[in-house]
């Protein structure tokens, strides 16, 4: 039996994130767990002129208690699209393929989206076209307690928290990055620093990235 991996939604999700959609045919996603700050259910990590750059989405509290992370709505304080935007130009403009994805992904800072599930979602579904990868990816319909057999929980598993050296099935490819030369290579950045680096060719990144 396939193992169907159980993730949570996620910003523009991390290298050993997708690798994981790209080996599975079908996909669990987890939309009713709560929302946990400092994951990357609204965070994304990306390689500046500076090193390592956090992007997090900011968020509306949630006027009692904890949330359901489908119930979470994004907030429009400072200027963050505008912002975000421009720290993915400014660090991958000189990368090969930026000029050849960009007005793909750019509308999302240009539009406003109200809940970040949908936002997440949506620029998952263009990372996964532009990707060529086609994964059946179903929501969960009620929150999944105890995962049954043939599901691999990974919802705590993929986080910033946790180094990549801490998945044990996950192996981090050296791979073309702009700053190489200043900061050597970073492993285990955002989706889009593979995209824009390796374009069609970080397929086969994601495919050498499981063990």
């Amino acid at each position: 039996m396939v193992s169907i991996p159980l993730l949570t939604s996620a910003y523009l999700a991390p290298i050993r994130y997708y690798a994981r959609l790209y080996a599975a045919q079908q996909v669990l996603l987890e939309t009713h767990d709560h929302y946990v700050k400092q994951t990357y259910r609204n965070r994304c990590l990306i390689a500046g002129p500076n090193g390592v750059q956090a992007l997090t989405v900011p968020i509306e509290k949630p006027t009692f208690g904890k949330a359901a992370m489908r119930d979470i709505r994004i907030s429009d304080h400072g200027n963050w699209r505008h912002l975000h935007w421009n720290a993915l130009q400014s660090s991958y403009e000189r990368s090969p393929f930026f000029d050849y994805y960009a007005d793909d992904l750019r509308p999302f800072y240009e539009k406003r989206i109200d809940f970040l599930l949908d936002f997440n979602e949506g620029l998952q579904h263009t990372v996964l076209g532009l990707l060529d990868l086609t994964p059946n990816i179903t929501q969960t319909e009620s929150y999944c307690a105890s995962p049954q057999e043939g599901i691999t929980d990974l919802r705590e598993a993929i986080t910033p928290k946790l180094s990549w050296e801490t998945d044990t099935d996950f192996c981090a490819v050296p791979y073309y990055q702009v700053f190489a030369q200043k900061h050597s290579f970073i492993a285990d950045l955002s989706i889009v620093d593979l995209l824009f680096n390796m374009g069609p060719e970080a397929r086969l990144v994601l495919k050498k990235s499981l063990r």
